[in-house]
């Protein structure tokens, strides 16, 4: 909303001085409202539209006449969604395809998504719903993102109805934590919002714990990207806290969905440079571990020790801890991991411990054995940032093949 005041202004050639006397406030006043602060105040966003002539709905605002002014209710709902949208776009990149759009639309709140016409039994939806989630391990992030889209859209009309709806709630529920998933991996981290928002909202209408625990784990997920640990390690603490023991007398799904919240809460924790909690959300997720092992692309969650193995790896990469990291790593370099986007990790986190100890060839090497198990997954922003750094870090380029490999991905040093 700031963008758009200003580039009002600038087209009108004023002054931020000029538009404050017009206003009746003094210039820091405008100058605030460019940066984007204070416009949560409806009443003078009324005025600076008025002032720069700008339409109501440029700013969220419900469109109005002298005559029929909004009314609160509807004017705080134009808000939150123009908000929402807000959020999402900023987060976006500019060059968003038009099926990351299709995939936005279905999140943003007040939107009608067209259904896609597929059958809409129960069981078919679970199988979708399944389907996706393969696509997912599978590192098959553009099938991904082009399904997703229609099977929200199918399962929000089965979840609007009356017979089934808490199933299709928490069905639907996950192919939002799905896509909170994939908008991470994208660095989309405020369209991940509205989608674990949506998570949550349709995961406690389902009713269903498991459900919940998922939802509660995406919603960690995106606290953590956006440096907010301290609150993650303590949503993940609080709803664990409410799951956790008797695991001998667990169905698989919730342990798996318990387990995979607990490394959730380590990897919070680890970014918080928080050893101790780190250790114990790991000791938990291993006490899970013995009692349940979900490790294959079709399962409903991939949790497993191998999982476990995985996150004290990351822990130890975000300690700092490079020799410990690759020590853990070796044993399972030699195991066969079934999950492509497991495979992936733990070859990625391979070469962010290699490069913290400088070797950089090493580093190189584990990264094209990621690309080999997963090719779409080693073009997340994230790795790219990676490939950047170890590529800017080779100086005198003794390493001819890593930047081959860097202009490859797009991202030269």
């Amino acid at each position: 909303m700031g963008e758009v005041i200003r580039q009002a202004r600038v087209l009108q050639r004023r002054s931020q001085r000029d538009v404050a006397a017009a206003l009746g406030y003094h210039q820091s006043k405008v100058s605030r409202l460019e940066s984007g602060r204070g416009t949560e105040d409806v009443r003078v966003l009324r005025e600076i539209a008025q002032v720069l002539e700008i339409p109501p709905r440029r700013l969220g605002l419900a469109a109005t006449s002298d005559a029929n002014p909004a009314e609160p209710g509807t004017e705080d709902m134009h808000r939150r969604t123009f908000l929402a949208a807000s959020v999402a776009a900023l987060a976006t990149p500019p060059s968003s395809s038009a099926i990351h759009h299709d995939l936005i639309q279905v999140l943003l709140p007040g939107t009608s998504p067209a259904a896609t016409g597929q059958a809409l039994g129960l069981d078919e939806l679970r199988d979708r719903a399944r389907a996706v989630r393969r696509m997912f391990y599978m590192c098959d992030y553009a099938e991904l993102e082009q399904t997703l889209p229609g099977l929200i859209a199918d399962l929000r009309q089965v979840a609007g109805g009356s017979a089934g709806s808490a199933e299709a709630s928490g069905l639907l529920a996950t192919a939002y934590q799905t896509s909170v998933s994939l908008l991470l991996k994208r660095a989309d981290q405020g369209n991940a919002w509205l989608a674990a928002g949506r998570a949550m909202a349709e995961a406690e209408r389902s009713g269903d714990p498991v459900v919940l625990a998922a939802s509660v784990r995406v919603h960690a997920h995106v606290l953590v990207r956006e440096k907010h640990t301290a609150l993650a390690v303590t949503m993940v603490r609080h709803t664990a806290d409410q799951l956790t023991g008797s695991y001998d007398q667990r169905s698989p799904r919730y342990l798996a969905a318990v387990g995979l919240l607990l490394l959730r809460g380590a990897t919070a924790a680890s970014r918080n440079g928080d050893r101790g909690t780190t250790q114990e959300f790991l000791t938990e997720a291993k006490e899970v571990a013995r009692y349940v092992s979900f490790d294959r692309p079709d399962a409903w969650a991939n949790f497993s020790p191998t999982n476990v193995a995985l996150h004290e790896i990351s822990a130890a990469v975000s300690f700092g801890d490079a020799g410990v990291a690759l020590e853990a790593a070796r044993p399972l370099m030699r195991r066969h991991i079934p999950v492509p986007e497991r495979r992936a990790a733990l070859w990625v986190e391979t070469a962010r411990a290699y490069s913290q100890r400088g070797r950089l060839a090493e580093g190189y090497q584990a990264l094209r054995i990621a690309e080999s198990c997963a090719a779409q997954d080693i073009r997340r922003p994230a790795v790219r940032e990676l490939v950047a750094d170890m590529a800017a870090r080779d100086r005198r380029r003794a390493l001819p093949e890593l930047h081959h490999f860097s202009r490859r991905l797009g991202v030269p040093a």
